[in-house]
Order: structure tokens, then sequence, then C-alpha cells
């Protein structure tokens, strides 16, 4: 049953529940939501030990957006961060999370502000901080949301899904898939992800310090057929934070399984 809760700029976001046990809040990352995407697979794998809480982020599903922001602005992370510190108070006042790709940024920045978390698993956030990829464009979410502005996002989707790494062929076959139908609604979202994370997608090092403030203890893993500057990510992100822990999940990429995943969140969790 689809619950609302109300950010602090007046959106409207809509989660459900299921399980029992410790609050555990899923993140999504680019474009998915609720009933587009991973969550509804790992809320069912962890349900049976945490009261499992999935969310449409803002734009997303059932969810609004109050006052939009700008793409890569300040204002615009600020409003994420809001909006699961409104699904993190209605868990509880407190709960652990699972972030997935750029859900996992957003997880790690709601930390740095000080959201009231337990514990965090962040798999994959989309960081390039050293040569093995090359930079993405530094003005990519402005690039988007001009598409989108234009009203194309199917465009929009489609630039989005070349930079992580799709060929142009699989683009193009993707755009015939229904499962196509379901990203065009949201690709105005779509800048809200590339402007958190576009800034350490620029080949460099995270700026000294920047995860100092993360009280809170983080695993971070990288899928063991994920790419070098993936997996190098994560270790940076783990060496980052004061309690950070870095692993490698064998057999995994970025689409990463519940069932892969599920058993190492879970356990890290509750240890």
């Amino acid at each position: 049953m689809t619950t609302t809760t109300t950010s602090a700029d007046g959106t409207t976001i809509a989660y459900d529940v299921v399980g029992s046990g410790p609050a555990l809040v899923l993140v999504d990352g680019a474009l998915c939501y609720r009933d587009f995407g991973p969550s509804k697979e790992f809320a069912d794998a962890l349900s049976d030990r945490f009261t499992v809480y999935r969310y449409d982020r803002r734009g997303r599903g059932e969810s609004n957006i109050a006052k939009p922001a700008a793409a890569g602005t300040t204002e615009a992370v600020e409003q994420e961060v809001a909006d699961l510190g409104a699904v993190i108070e209605a868990a509880g006042g407190h709960a652990h999370l699972l972030g997935l790709s750029s859900g996992a940024f957003l997880a790690l920045e709601a930390a740095r502000a000080g959201l009231p978390i337990d514990k965090i698993v962040a798999y994959e956030a989309p960081l390039i901080l050293d040569d093995t990829h090359r930079p993405n464009d530094a003005d990519l979410a402005q690039q988007v949301e001009a598409l989108v502005e234009k009203g194309t996002r199917a465009a929009a989707v489609e630039l989005f899904m070349r930079t992580v790494g799709m060929p142009w062929i699989g683009v193009k076959i993707m755009r015939l898939t229904p499962a196509f139908k379901k990203l065009t609604p949201v690709a105005h979202t779509l800048p809200y992800d590339l402007g958190m994370v576009v800034p350490f997608q620029q080949g460099v090092p995270l700026p000294g310090g920047y995860f100092k403030n993360v009280s809170v203890p983080v695993l971070s893993i990288a899928g063991g057929k994920s790419p070098d500057y993936m997996t190098n990510a994560q270790q940076a992100i783990a060496a980052a934070v004061p309690e950070g822990r870095h692993v490698v999940l064998d057999g995994q990429n970025h689409m990463v399984a519940a069932s892969a995943l599920a058993p190492v969140a879970a356990e890290f969790f509750t240890a």
C-alpha cells in the first residue's frame, strides 16, 4: 500500500513498506522507481529481517517535484537529501540505507548532511576518480536538462545510456522495447542524478576530507565483473569514510542481483 510523506520544500514523496525488523530504506539509482527497477526484488529478499521502505525519488512514480532545482546545484542535492530525510523520519527517525549506483552516492551525501542513519551499504556509486576511464562531460547534467526542456525525452535517455556505456546499437534496440516507455516519463529526473555525481566523474581523486564527517559505518561494494574505475572508486570511498569497508562481490556487475547483494547487506547491517 502506498503511503506519502512531505519533504521540506513541499514535495510529496510516495513510499511503501514491507517486512518487520529494523528500518531499512532502499535508495534507487538513475531512472529507477518502485514500478521499474530492482527495489522490489531487494525488498522481497530483505523483508524477513528488516522493515523495508521503498520510495519514489522526486519526480518519479507517485512522487512530484514541488520546487524544481537547476541541474548541478547545491539546492538540487539538498532537496534529494531532504526527501530521504522525510522517509527516514517516517520510518521511525533512523534507518539503515541500501543505495544502488547514484542512489549509493545520495546515501553518502545524506550521511554527510548528518541525517540519522544507522549504517550504509553503498553499491557502486558511479564515480570516476582516476585515469582508468575517460571523464564524463562536466556539463552532462545541463546537456540532458536541455534535451528534456526541448521535449526530446527519448534523446535525453539515449544520451545517458550512451554515457554509461551502452553501445549505440544497444540503445537503438532498447528504444523498441516496453522498458524504454518506462524510462522516458522520468527523463526529467536525470539531471538530479547527473548533477550530483558528474563533479566526481572527472578523473581526479575525491577532495581531501570530503567524507570525513560521515560518522556511520559504510560498506562500499563493487562487482567483480565491473571495470577497474568502478572498483577503484569504491575503494576510494571506503578509504575516505572514517568507518569504511570495501568488498568485491564476485560475479556481479553494475546490474547487481538482489540474491547476491542482499545477504551481504543483511550481514553488515546486523553485525
